[in-house]
């Protein structure tokens, strides 16, 4: 649409231009106007203007002037009613820009919510839409808002520490949220607004500063990242245990579009609570393998024996193909 509206109006400012400019040339080789006068006359002819002539005109000059009233003027009316066009058409698809946009996120239910578009926003965007996660991104800068609409991604220009703007973006119907402004103090008055409208939210942040982070964590943070103690520790591990950090990096993002590491949750009207891993993995055979096991009580066990009790609650954290994935969650719904 952008474009469409973009070419007509170069189309306009061409025929404009080619008018003015014969006319311009037609009475400097006829009347032998001055540049200036001509261009003059030319104007005041195709404006319909008309003040008078600026020296009289010769019969050639008349005939050319006859033309140039039809022509300029036919050019004129239509570069108005182009222009008047164009413009309703933008006001037009304004609206019904956010109509849509309003209509789309009214219908956003279990999503995640994206406060800020900077360096962080824009790969934790990148990531939940490479997992075809439903997730809105909401900043205060229109370029940014811009440059994420081009990616795709449903946007808003908001302020996401106001209440009212969470409200809009449904935090209330939201599985989670993600605090990513380059401010502690802005990310810590979005986890306090954020839990105060809807308790149950999973949030997660960035802590710039060290001493943030256990602040961040009183407000309500579920989880927070430190990113320069994370990268003094990455940096750390690379010259000490090179293989294993290169096994990380191969487990969270070199496996291939095919091979992904997902999270399963066990849900209670599963056959197989209070069943063992062992007899789950026997009787289902979903080709995958299980890394871990998250257990309700915040248990993390890793490598789990055969012999483990799966509970209704359960997170199981394997490791396969995705179709083998989606045979194994459906089994455990």
């Amino acid at each position: 649409m952008n474009r469409r509206l973009l070419l007509r109006a170069l189309f306009i400012a061409a025929v404009l231009g080619i008018t003015l400019s014969a006319g311009t040339i037609g009475f400097c080789v006829i009347e032998g106007y001055s540049p200036f006068d001509a261009f003059y006359m030319t104007l005041i002819t195709i404006s319909t203007v008309g003040y008078q002539e600026l020296h009289p005109l010769s019969n050639a000059g008349r005939i050319f002037n006859s033309v140039l009233i039809f022509f300029g003027v036919s050019a004129m009316f239509f570069a108005v009613g182009a222009m008047t066009q164009t413009i309703i058409e933008l006001e037009l698809q304004d609206r019904y820009g956010k109509r849509r946009k309003k209509r789309m996120i009214n219908q956003l239910n279990d999503h995640f919510i994206v406060c800020g578009f900077g360096r962080v926003g824009r790969n934790a965007s990148s990531e939940l839409q490479r997992a075809k996660a439903p997730f809105l991104v909401v900043d205060r800068n229109e370029h940014r808002v811009e440059q994420a609409m081009r990616a795709g991604m449903l946007a808003v220009v908001a302020d996401a520490t106001r209440d009212e703007s969470l409200r809009e973006v449904g935090v209330l119907r939201a599985r989670g949220l993600m605090a990513a402004l380059p401010s502690d103090a802005e990310n810590l008055f979005i986890i306090l607004s954020a839990k105060t409208l809807n308790p149950n939210l999973n949030v997660v942040t960035r802590a710039s500063e060290e001493e943030a982070e256990t602040k961040l964590r009183r407000a309500g943070a579920d989880v927070v990242f430190a990113p320069y103690t994370m990268a003094g520790q990455r940096l750390a591990q690379a010259l000490v245990r090179p293989h294993v950090v290169q096994f990380l990096d191969f487990a969270t993002s070199g496996m291939g579009p095919r091979i992904k590491l997902e999270q399963v949750r066990v849900a209670a009207g599963t056959p197989y609570v209070s069943r063992t891993l062992g007899e789950m993995l026997k009787q289902r055979d979903p080709g995958v393998i299980v890394l871990a096991i998250h257990k309700a009580d915040a248990q993390m066990i890793f490598n789990p024996p055969p012999e483990t009790r799966i509970e209704a609650g359960d997170f199981l954290i394997v490791l396969g193909e995705q179709p083998n994935l989606d045979r194994l969650e459906a089994a455990l719904l």
